[in-house]
């Protein structure tokens, strides 16, 4: 299955998360803010980052940014989660560089579609 970064500062939220993803199958990396979610990203080079977009020390639309500003990292698809469900949220996201874009309370069923759809190389939004 696929490698996934999962840049989470709520704890329960990361667990609940990563433990679903494991179930499918997959490989979860945890990060619990954008500097150090850009840092996991260069150095593993996962298949996807779950990028929460309010985070500490570099939120999630700069890490966004970061990432798709480095061209060997650059083809990594990046899900904005927010729960900010707010109109523009989601083009902010967009416009950071975001795949696609998904809001919390989480909707497992969802969630995991979108997720499907990117790591088969699939468009978001």
């Amino acid at each position: 299955m696929a490698k996934i970064l999962l840049v989470e500062d709520n704890e329960l939220n990361a667990d609940m998360l990563s433990r679903r993803l494991r179930r499918l199958g997959h490989e979860v990396l945890l990060s619990g803010d954008g500097q150090t979610g850009v840092e996991m990203t260069d150095a593993h080079h996962p298949d996807l980052v779950l990028m929460d977009m309010s985070l500490p020390v570099m939120d999630g639309w700069s890490a966004t940014r970061a990432i798709k500003a480095k061209p060997e990292i650059a083809h990594i698809p990046v899900m904005a989660l927010t729960a900010h469900a707010v109109v523009g949220e989601r083009q902010k996201a967009l416009d950071a560089g975001c795949d696609d874009y998904d809001t919390k309370p989480v909707e497992w069923e969802r969630l995991r579609g979108k997720i499907d759809t990117l790591l088969a190389g699939g468009k978001g939004c």
